[in-house]
């Protein structure tokens, strides 16, 4: 076999399917695990940073001595990095190596967070977080297509529900562990946390991940810049136009972006070269409803977290920790469930379980809707965020099994890049969406956005406005779950399913 490939251009085990750096076969169960695992702990810290640092806004106002634009753009920098080059990023792990991206990522990102932690000014703090997400972008299609190439198609969901289950937990664990970093040691060590957890992970990265056969692609540059300033210009403009009060200039930007990315579409479908994203991909009915039901679940998901955080606070008086433990049997339940749904989407039909999980996850949220009063027990609250962390286990495995059953190899990359795209595009989405609806809803209810912003907090005679405009937003994710339900039952029987009972009659 050519080395042509460098590092990620393994050699040949005995048994002839790729060896990973020291010999083992990349199909031995136990290399898949560890390699499994150590991609986890990168993906994790990840998705963590994506909303980890919303707990820490007042801390780091105070002492930056930064204004609320400004703070906005330490959260809002991390995600337009993130998201913009994932379509590029995913496509640079198949022709480099996912290993060695991987790595360069991790790398990029855990310097940057150590800058983020020594930042003294507000500026340099989102510069830091600029570099943070990018090597996030380029870390995150890397897991997802490594799981792809080195799991076979009829064990895949197993290992999925365990991405599935690091997915949905990271996602609820930012807000707690922020709370609780930023009450005992300071804004500072949301960040500092990162800098071991990065040098744990590079070490078992370059153990543990197998070095995966590269192909030789070559980039389409006009597909590169045209994708990437249509992305920049959609995600910016949907994530500042509450700030910018949905200007003409921003809708000016969503458009043009709207124009440019169906510009790509079009010339990849007529270019002559290797396109930056192969449409046959959305020739699998599969890939392109599950993209659906990312964005979907990617846009509840984050909407859901704003008026619920608002309410903890400012109606119930908690602080960000108290908030951050409502939250805690969702965590829990999701993760301890993700794995064992991860089986069960390697035997059963997938419209089964992601249908089943979107249709729990919409009614926990109109649940919430209906409990978020200004004096419901705790209790109350507990039950329904319990079941969004049964129904959340049930969704995000068999989404990615789904997404990657029937991929060839050479397009992990780019399948795990528009995938991962979808996801953070639905979450800015789900984020821009919920924060002009909660403004509309006080607004309506005779309610400044600022009037729980006071040094005595929310007044006595706003509480029970203020938490019906927190609850009417919660509807919003509710009914956008409808359509990830929609999309979940119109899945097909995975191949190797199909194949499976074709075997054994």
């Amino acid at each position: 076999m050519s080395t042509s490939g460098g590092n990620d251009t393994p050699r040949e085990s005995a048994a002839g399917t790729p060896a990973r750096p020291g010999g083992v076969a990349a199909s031995d169960t136990a290399t898949q695990w560890a390699a499994l695992g150590a991609l986890c702990l990168g993906f994790f810290m990840i998705l963590v940073d994506s909303t980890i640092v919303s707990v820490a806004n007042p801390a780091i106002m105070r002492e930056l001595g930064a204004d609320i634009e400004s703070v906005v753009w330490v959260t809002s920098a991390y995600l337009l990095a993130y998201a913009v080059p994932l379509l590029i990023t995913g496509r640079l792990g198949d022709r480099f190596g996912q290993r060695r991206v991987y790595l360069a990522g991790l790398v990029l990102f855990t310097v940057a967070s150590l800058c983020c932690g020594l930042a003294s000014n507000i500026g340099t703090l989102i510069v830091a977080r600029v570099f943070q997400g990018f090597g996030a972008a380029l870390m995150s299609p890397q897991t997802m297509a490594v799981i792809t190439r080195i799991f076979p198609a009829d064990r895949r969901g197993s290992a999925m529900g365990v991405w599935g289950a690091v997915a949905g937990v990271a996602t609820l664990v930012g807000p707690l562990a922020g709370g609780v970093l930023v009450d005992g040691l300071g804004w500072e060590w949301i960040f500092f946390v990162n800098v071991p957890v990065g040098v744990i992970g590079f070490v078992l990265a370059a153990k543990f991940v197998p070095a995966l056969p590269v192909h030789s692609h070559r980039f389409d540059v006009p597909g590169v810049v045209i994708s990437a300033l249509g992305m920049f210009l959609l995600v910016f403009g949907i994530q500042e136009g509450n700030g910018y009060d949905w200007s003409a200039g921003v809708w000016a930007m969503i458009g043009a972006g709207m124009v440019l990315l169906v510009l790509f579409v079009w010339y990849q479908s007529w270019g002559r070269g290797e396109p930056l994203v192969p449409l046959r991909l959305f020739r699998d009915r599969n890939f392109s409803l599950a993209n659906v039901g990312i964005a979907a679940i990617g846009f509840a998901i984050t909407a859901v977290m704003l008026p619920l955080m608002f309410y903890a606070q400012n109606v119930r008086g908690l602080s960000p920790t108290g908030a951050a433990l409502l939250m805690v049997p969702m965590a829990v339940l999701s993760g301890v469930l993700a794995p064992f749904v991860g089986r069960l989407v390697d035997v059963l039909h997938p419209r089964y379980i992601a249908g089943t999980g979107f249709a729990l996850l919409a009614v926990a949220f109109a649940w919430l809707a209906l409990v978020m009063t200004p004096d419901s027990a705790t209790w109350e609250l507990l039950l329904p965020i319990a079941l969004t962390g049964v129904a959340s286990a049930g969704i995000w495995a068999p989404l990615s099994a789904t997404a990657t059953h029937n991929l060839d190899q050479e397009l992990a990359g780019a399948g795990s890049g528009v995938y991962n795209t979808t996801r953070q595009v639905g979450a800015v989405l789900g984020s821009a969406a919920v924060g002009a609806l909660m403004a509309g809803l006080l607004s309506s209810h005779g309610l400044d956005e600022n009037v729980a912003n006071g040094p005595a907090g929310l007044p006595e005679a706003a509480r029970e406005p203020y938490s019906a405009a927190m609850s009417g937003s919660m509807w919003l994710p509710a009914a956008v779950l409808v359509v990830g339900f929609v999309v979940s039952v119109l899945f097909a029987r995975p191949r190797a399913q199909v194949e499976r009972r074709v075997a054994t009659g």
